[in-house]
């Protein structure tokens, strides 16, 4: 019986995507040291994005990393907007 697979839809895995995020965040007592993990790794990212070499100082690479990090996030709100607009 294990060897079954079922095949969702795109609208269905997103679904329980979302059930599982609000179950886990309605069982998390700290809700800030959860979050601060995913922040913590992705300004990680944007830091290694944009010193790959390691030569700045830590203070220059974290500020070009906030701002790597908002132009993402400006990005991703620009194409937010236009999925939307097309909807």
């Amino acid at each position: 019986m294990g060897d079954v697979k079922t095949t969702m839809t795109p609208e269905q895995r997103a679904l329980r995507a979302r059930m599982a995020a609000h179950a886990s965040w309605a069982n998390t007592t700290d809700r800030s040291e959860k979050a601060r993990k995913g922040r913590d790794a992705l300004l990680a990212r944007f830091e290694q994005q944009v010193d790959p070499d390691g030569i700045l100082t830590p203070e220059v690479r974290r500020q070009r990393a906030l701002s790597a990090r908002k132009a993402h996030m400006l990005s991703l709100s620009a194409k937010s907007a236009k999925a939307r607009a097309r909807r």
